[in-house]
This record gives C-alpha cells, structure tokens and sequence, in this order.
C-alpha cells in the first residue's frame, strides 16, 4: 500500500483470498464483463431473466452443500429479507454481537459470551411452553476471533421447532476447509439452518448469498424484497461460477501463510486454527508496526471511547518474505 508516496506492507482488510488483485479471476471477470455488459438494472421478476443467475445459484448450493441457495446484490440485502421474512415463524433470540445486517429493527439485548447465550437459549427453549423459535447468530466473531460451537442445539428437545439463521460473512470459503459454516451444523429434523453471506470478502464478489432448504429458498424467493431487487452483476456471477479452482489454490496458499506465521511467533495473541485474524494483546505494536512501515487493522472497539483492538489480517496474496519481515518485526517488541 502507498501512503503519501512511502510503501507500506498491509495486513488488513477482508480481501483473505486476495481475488480483488487476482489476474485469473479479473480476467474470468473481463470475460463476464465482455458476455453480459456491465450491469443489470431488471429485477428478478422480470419476464426477461439472465439464466446465470440461476446456474450461479445451483452452483452455491452445490458448492456449499445447501440444498438451495438465493443470491442478491449484497449480504446486508441477504440477511434483511432472510430476518425479516423468517422472523413471523416464531419466538426470536439473538446471539451476542450478532452483525447489524441481521438486526429487525434496533439493537437487541443480547450479552455475555456465546457460550453463556448457548446454555441460557437451551435452558430458554427446554422450559419454555413456545413451541416455535427462530435463533440468530454470528458464525464467529472475527474481531476476538472465535469460531462459534453449535452443537448446543443437538439437546433442544425434539418437540421443539427451530429456524436457525446464521451469518457467515467472514468464514464462507475460509473456515471449514474452504466450504460454509452450514456443513458444520447438527443435522436434526426440528432444526432448518438457513446461512447468510456477503460474498465480498473471501469470495471477491459484490453479492449477498442465502444457503437453505428448497423450501425456505423459495419462501424467500417470492418476498417483495428479492422480487422488486436489481440483482448483482452477471459478470461477477460468471466468475464466481467458473472459479472454483482459484478459490481452492488460495485457500491452499492462505494456510500455508497462517501455518508460517504461527511458527514465528513469541509473542501471545489469538487466534483460531486457519482463520487468518491474529488478535495482539499487546498495547502499542500497532504503532511500532507503522514505525517500520506495516500497516495492520487497528481501531477502537467496541466504541469510539475503547482501547484500540489490534489485528494482523493475513491473505493469500502475502508472500513468505512479507509474512518473516512482519514476524521478526513483531518480535522485536518488548
């Protein structure tokens, strides 16, 4: 990254596959570009309908292991019309730090740690005459980070019915060798997972993406939301669609980078096992970091008035040099 003409090492950001740099996904792109032109301002309902639309989410559905999935102009556009229409089913309980996107109306009032909400929403659920719920949840807090464990659900009494809806904004094509946070979860009759998520981040594509039943993917389907939305663009469907091979490479490469940089370390920080966030408990590196010209995530949290929560952020674009400068620099610090 150049900042005020000096080059800075950048370990930040969403991009962990690196396809918004990637030759052979732009040309994939160029290629989508050049078939279908730049945009498509129809809606879905329109008599006259692209059919990559469809073949791209047949293919998400395959690739992901849904038996359907539903695909919009963006994830906060995914996780609205998915809240907002599955919402009416019953009894709703949000996770603690559930992203925004997936919020009805206001905030809600969720606190502690995911593991205290598991037990409460258990317990919740168990004693409850509510026969009918709807949870909604992260499938990890990529700031901390934690992979979220669902396996709270496989002792929800049976005669209960639960709508799961989980965002996996950050872990879709990383976490799960590569695949979404829905093959991780209980497979129960009472339970229908539905998963939400941008596709900007890992997958390099400005579009929002709903995994689910064919059931539920069709009630989606006929909302006035998904009906009445301009969809992304085509091209960047295309190449999502014929990029499968790119995705798996990087994936391939980012462990590599995230096993090389776990070797090098002596100093504390978290992290989970393949996901590319460090989380410093150090106050200060951020700025000894700047000093030698490496650029990580650094911002208050969780508001204007905390402590800066500091990152490293790795990508599958980030070379074995890039990633021995910034440890060896790291380790200097005392």
């Amino acid at each position: 990254m150049t900042i005020d003409g000096e080059k800075y090492l950048y370990f930040g950001g969403t991009a962990y596959l690196g396809i918004p740099q990637h030759q052979a996904f732009t040309e994939l792109y160029l290629e989508g570009l050049k078939r279908f032109g730049l945009n498509n301002g129809t809606s879905r309902s329109n008599n006259i309908q692209f059919g990559i639309y469809q073949e791209a989410e047949k293919v998400a559905a395959d690739r992901y292991m849904a038996q359907d999935a539903l695909i919009t102009s963006s994830g906060y556009l995914a996780a609205q019309l998915t809240v907002k229409k599955l919402s009416a089913f019953g009894q709703v309980v949000y996770a603690p730090n559930t992203h925004p996107s997936l919020w009805i109306n206001e905030q809600p009032e969720a606190y502690g740690t995911f593991t205290n909400w598991c037990e409460e929403t258990l317990q919740l659920i168990n004693t409850s005459t509510e026969k009918n719920w709807v949870l909604i949840s992260n499938a990890m807090n990529n700031l901390i980070p934690e992979i979220y464990d669902f396996n709270f659900l496989n002792h929800i009494d049976p005669d209960k019915n639960i709508i799961l809806i989980i965002d996996d904004s950050h872990g879709i094509g990383i976490n799960h060798q590569g695949l979404s946070v829905l093959s991780a979860l209980p497979k129960r009759k009472n339970i229908s997972s539905v998963v939400v998520a941008s596709m900007a981040k890992a997958l390099g594509v400005d579009a929002g993406l709903v995994l689910g039943t064919a059931k539920m993917i069709s009630e989606l389907k006929s909302t006035n939301t998904f009906v009445g939305a301009s969809p992304p663009t085509a091209a960047g469907m295309f190449a999502f669609i014929h990029a499968q091979q790119i995705y798996q490479s990087e994936w391939a490469k980012l462990q590599d980078n995230i096993n090389l940089f776990t070797r090098s370390l002596n100093h504390q920080w978290k992290f989970e096992p393949g996901f590319p966030a460090f989380l410093a408990h150090t106050p200060g590196i951020d700025q000894h970091l700047l000093n030698q010209q490496i650029l990580i995530s650094s911002f208050p949290y969780p508001n204007q008035n905390s402590m800066p929560i500091n990152r490293v952020i790795l990508c599958s674009w980030h070379q074995p040099s890039d990633i021995d400068n910034l440890a060896s620099t790291i380790n200097t610090f005392s």
